[in-house]
């Protein structure tokens, strides 16, 4: 059973999801939060498998919530899913992932497990809004000589994390294991000096390993 606390000032958001994820057979909501505060204190008594915490909420926010609890080495197995309606400069050290809230259903429901698993996310439709965001920033790629330090099936799934896929979707469709993705993942971070898949995708946008529409 996934353990997941909801951590978001509007309580009829929180009943919401409290719903969704409840129906679920293995996922539990066992805990909840109006603010910051709260998610840290419950993050501590509850010790949840995930928690899901919105990025804006009186008092402490959902940003500085996550740095604490993610600087508690008691914490180290707690993980985390911002929500938020999105922007590039609200991405942080800490998080496991990130959705935003108009998010299916269903896709909630992976996420909790996706990220309960130990793996990293963002959500095709996250994705899509970062690439957008990007293109209103961007105009042409720069050289890519940076990709040098990153083999060329590193490429493919770094091609694949910047498509919106998760490491299962990778996995099935390079015929490789969650495992193998999640090394190469974890390596073309490492070469290229990224902490996340949110900057993992903005890179291979910049340097033009994968090309969207705006510029076809």
């Amino acid at each position: 059973m996934i353990r997941v606390l909801l951590a978001d000032d509007q309580s009829l958001v929180r009943a919401g999801f409290k719903a969704l994820l409840d129906a679920r057979d293995d996922i539990e909501v066992v805990g909840e939060a109006p603010d910051g505060t709260g998610a840290v204190d419950l993050a501590r008594k509850l010790r949840p498998d995930v928690i899901l915490m919105d990025i804006r909420m009186p008092g402490l926010d959902g940003l500085e919530a996550t740095r604490q609890i993610a600087a508690d080495p008691e914490l180290a197995g707690v993980r985390i899913v911002m929500l938020t309606t999105f922007g590039l400069d609200e991405y942080l050290f800490g998080a496991s992932g990130f959705l935003l809230k108009d998010t299916e259903p269903a896709d909630l429901a992976t996420a909790v497990r996706v990220v309960a698993q130990g793996d990293s996310l963002i959500s095709p439709s996250m994705t899509r809004r970062l690439v957008a965001e990007f293109a209103t920033r961007a105009k042409e790629p720069h050289p890519a000589a940076e990709l040098d330090a990153i083999t060329q099936r590193e490429r493919e799934v770094m091609t694949l994390v910047a498509d919106g896929l998760t490491n299962d979707e990778i996995a099935r469709k390079l015929y490789m294991s969650p495992a193998t993705v999640r090394t190469h993942v974890s390596h073309a971070m490492t070469k290229l000096g990224v902490r996340d898949r949110a900057q993992l995708v903005v890179l291979a946008y910049e340097t033009g390993l994968v090309r969207p529409n705006w510029l076809a």
